[in-house]
C-alpha cells in the first residue's frame, strides 16, 4: 500500500518551512555531536571519575525525561514555530555556559538546563516536522530526521578536527551556541503555523492506548539504537578481534543510519508506513543476528550496518503516527513517545552491560535483537491500530 499526501498551502510557503525545518534537525543533531565530543574535556576538567561523569549524564537524562511532559503541552500551547525559537534561546545558553562552569557542582545545573533546552527544541521540531509533512506533496519527515543523523556525523567531525587544532573548547562551545542563534533566527519566519488539532471521533477513548503502544516501540527501537552507539566499538574490538577496525563499527551503524533515512520518504512512499516499519524491523533483525552468529570483522561490520539501515526509520514513523492521532496535539503526542524512547535509549546500553557482566557481550547483543525483533513482529499491527484512530 503506497502512501500519499496532498499539498494543503502554496508550494512556496511549504518549500520554506522544508528547508527551515531541515536546519533545524541540522543544527540538533552538530549541537548534541558538540556535548559529545567534549565529554572527554569536562571530565578532565574536573578530573572526575567514571561514577561522578556517570552521574552528570543521568541528570541530563532525568531532566530531558521529567519535563518531556509538561514540554509537550508547552509546545502544543505555544505553536511549534515559537516554541522552536524559544527553545532554541534557552539552548543555544546552556551550550554556551557547558565550559563556563567553574565547578563540578555549578555545572549539574548548566547540564539540567541543556536538557532541557534540548528536549523543549526537539519536540518543537518535530511538531513543526509533523505539520510540514501534513502540507508536503509526498513524504518528508525521514528527511528531517536524516539531516540531524547528517548535522551529528559534521558536528562529531568538525568538534574532532577543532580538539586537534587546539581551539579552545569554549570558543567551539561558543561558536555553536552562536550558529543555533542564527538558525533559529532564520528559520523562524519561515516556519508554518501548526494545524487545528483534528478531534477526537465518538467512541475513541482508546487514543491513550495507542500512544502507549507507539511509546512501547519506541522504547524497544531506542533500545536497540542506544545499545549500537555505546557497545559496537567495543563488541568489534573484544569479540571480533579487531582493535584496528574497531572505530568503524560506530562509523557504519551511523552511516547506515544516515542512508536509512534519507532513502526513507521514497520507500514510504512506495510501500507505506507499515510495510516499511516490517521491512525496518527484519533488516535490523538480521543485521544484528548476522554480527552475533558470525562476529568476524567483516561480517560485524556488515551487520551494523544493516542495523543502522533498519533503526533508520523507526523513530520518525513512530513520531509521524503519534502526530497524526486526533483529539490531542501533535506535540503533546510526540512528548509522550520520546519520553519512552528516551528511556530506552537509557536502558539499552545498562541491560547490555548486565547481561554481558553475567555471560559474554555476544550474549548481551540478544537482547539487541529482540527489541528489534519485536518491531519486525509487532509493528505493523501498532501502526494499523494508529492510522484506524486518525
Amino acid at each position: 500500500m503506497t502512501e500519499s499526501t496532498a499539498l494543503t498551502v502554496p508550494y512556496a510557503v511549504f518549500s520554506r518551512a522544508r528547508w527551515a525545518t531541515m536546519w533545524l534537525f541540522f543544527m540538533a543533531g552538530a549541537c548534541y555531536a558538540t556535548w559529545g565530543v567534549h565529554i572527554p574535556t569536562i571530565r578532565d576538567k574536573f578530573g572526575l571519575s567514571a561514577g561522578a561523569l556517570s552521574m552528570a549524564m543521568f541528570a541530563m537524562a532525568a531532566g530531558a525525561i521529567t519535563v518531556m511532559k509538561p514540554v509537550g503541552r508547552w509546545v502544543a500551547r505555544q505553536g511549534s514555530a515559537r516554541a522552536a525559537w524559544q527553545a532554541g534561546l534557552v539552548y543555544a545558553a546552556a551550550v554556551a555556559l557547558i565550559m563556563v562552569a567553574p565547578s563540578f557542582w555549578l555545572l549539574i545545573p548548566v547540564l539540567v538546563l541543556f536538557a532541557i533546552g534540548n528536549t523543549g527544541y526537539d519536540v518543537a521540531m518535530n511538531a513543526h516536522a509533523a505539520t510540514v509533512e501534513a502540507s508536503a506533496p509526498k513524504p518528508v519527515m525521514a528527511q528531517f530526521h536524516g539531516m540531524f543523523s547528517l548535522g551529528g556525523m559534521v558536528g562529531a567531525s568538525v568538534g574532532g578536527v577543532l580538539i586537534k587544532l587546539g581551539v579552545p573548547p569554549l570558543l567551539h562551545c561558543a561558536g555553536m551556541a552562536a550558529l543555533i542563534l542564527l538558525t533559529i533566527w532564520w528559520a523562524h519566519p519561515r516556519m508554518q503555523e501548526d494545524h487545528p488539532v483534528a478531534p477526537a471521533k465518538a467512541g475513541q477513548h482508546h487514543i491513550g492506548r495507542v500512544l502507549w503502544l507507539l511509546g512501547l516501540l519506541a522504547f524497544l527501537g531506542l533500545i536497540a539504537e542506544g545499545a549500537m552507539y555505546d557497545w559496537t566499538v567495543i563488541y568489534l574490538r573484544d569479540v571480533a578481534h579487531s582493535a584496528e577496525l574497531a572505530s568503524m563499527a560506530y562509523a557504519t551503524f551511523s552511516g547506515g543510519m544516515a542512508l536509512g533515512r534519507f532513502g526513507g520518504d521514497a520507500l514510504r512512499a512506495r510501500f507505506g508506513m507499515e510495510q516499511l516499519l516490517k521491512l525496518s524491523g527484519w533488516v535490523g533483525f538480521a543485521g544484528i543476528a548476522l554480527a552475533v552468529a558470525l562476529p568476524w570483522p567483516a561480517t560485524s561490520l556488515l551487520g551494523f550496518t544493516l542495523m543502522g539501515l533498519g533503526c533508520a526509520n523507526l523513530v520518525p514513523l513512530f513520531f509521524l503516527a503519534a502526530s497524526r492521532l486526533p483529539g490531542i496535539s501533535p506535540a503533546e503526542a510526540i512528548a509522550d513517545v520520546a519520553r519512552l524512547a528516551y528511556v530506552g535509549l537509557l536502558l539499552g546500553p545498562v541491560l547490555i552491560g548486565m547481561v554481558t557482566q553475567h555471560s559474554n557481550l555476544r550474549w548481551g547483543m540478544l537482547v539487541v535483537a529482540i527489541a528489534i525483533g519485536w518491531i519486525a513482529v509487532d509493528g505493523a499491527r501498532v501502526l494499523r491500530k494508529a492510522q484506524a484512530s486518525g
